[in-house]
């Protein structure tokens, strides 16, 4: 038995609806324990996308954090199921584990060849985004002088498309994410991004961009950075706040969660050389601390304020985890 502090009714809906996490991340070392991800399960969520590599991370290093990842869940098959697909993922919830798939935060470890899509496919990677907040040679970043799509991230985009992934716009600048929108033959998500309305920040979503990934068919996962959300605890009430207002402009078949959580293990999840001012600039909010994320253990908060803000059972579980596997369902194949 669970012992979520949320109501019944709350508590039943939670147990039976099918809960999606569409972007969390774990320190990028290939030796960890994907244990922690024990806090996701307990907190009812069914699937989560997890992080396995950024565009400031060299592929080699990509590769290890893959091979370190696979070998773990291969190891742990009594809780744990590395999904493929939307029916593993079914399945998963049926049998009381938790599925878990990998998502790559730019295309720079495509090292310049489309080819390398279909093998991040291979290897468990179930959706990516073109650019990490900086401008690279597929696109532009959030934080950067937007270039638009190039012809290789023309070809990139067609690659996802053609592998079966989830082409996903997050941390990318907004000209890109338009071009992207414009020239994918699947529905493209926002896997973890909140509504610039609300929060002027640029990671933040315009509503050009919200209203653009509706009509590809896509969704948008709320983001529980507290610095997104404008609420520096990062309180599910923020949280619900950034759902109520996209469901508000985009329609409840459009929202979903990437709460975009970083367990912490005293690992680093970067090259110790890196400049965090040119990734993360200071400009924009960053270095002003650690950032307080929303945590796994809110999931079930979440269910029972969706109910309380006056959103209907069938809403509740489209959010909570029904919009983002309709869309996999699409793109996976």
């Amino acid at each position: 038995m669970n012992d979520w502090s949320i109501s019944e009714n709350a508590r039943a809906l939670h147990q039976d609806a099918l809960v999606w996490d569409c972007h969390s991340c774990l320190p990028l070392s290939p030796d960890i324990d994907l244990g922690v991800l024990a806090r996701h399960k307990k907190a009812g969520v069914d699937f989560v996308s997890i992080n396995v590599g950024m565009d400031m991370n060299p592929l080699g290093d990509v590769m290890r954090v893959l091979a370190g990842f696979r070998t773990w869940l291969r190891a742990h098959q009594d809780g744990y199921v590395l999904a493929g697909s939307v029916a593993d993922v079914r399945q998963a919830k049926k049998d009381g584990k938790l599925a878990v798939a990998f998502d790559l935060e730019g295309s720079v470890p495509l090292s310049g060849e489309t080819e390398m899509v279909r093998l991040f496919h291979d290897l468990g990677v179930r959706q990516i985004h073109l650019a990490y907040n900086r401008n690279n040679d597929a696109g532009g970043g959030c934080h950067d002088d937007d270039i638009g799509l190039t012809e290789f991230g023309h070809r990139v985009v067609a690659a996802i498309n053609d592998a079966g992934m989830l082409m996903d716009c997050s941390h990318t600048g907004h000209r890109t994410s338009l071009d992207i929108m414009a020239a994918s033959a699947m529905p493209v998500i926002f896997s973890h991004s909140n509504a610039r309305a609300l929060v002027d920040h640029g990671r933040n979503i315009t509503d050009e961009q919200i209203d653009a990934c509706v009509k590809t068919g896509g969704v948008i996962g709320v983001n529980g950075v507290g610095r997104f959300l404008g609420d520096e605890h990062a309180g599910t009430e923020a949280v619900l706040r950034h759902i109520d207002y996209l469901v508000e402009r985009a329609g409840p078949d459009h929202v979903g969660l990437g709460i975009d959580y970083s367990y912490e293990m005293g690992v680093p999840s970067i090259p110790a050389d890196t400049d965090r001012t040119y990734w993360w600039p200071k400009n924009a909010g960053y270095g002003g601390g650690a950032m307080k994320i929303a945590a796994p253990e809110q999931f079930p908060e979440i269910t029972e304020g969706l109910l309380a803000h006056g959103h209907g059972e069938a809403g509740v579980r489209a959010i909570l985890g029904g919009n983002f596997l309709r869309v996999a369902e699409a793109a996976w194949g």
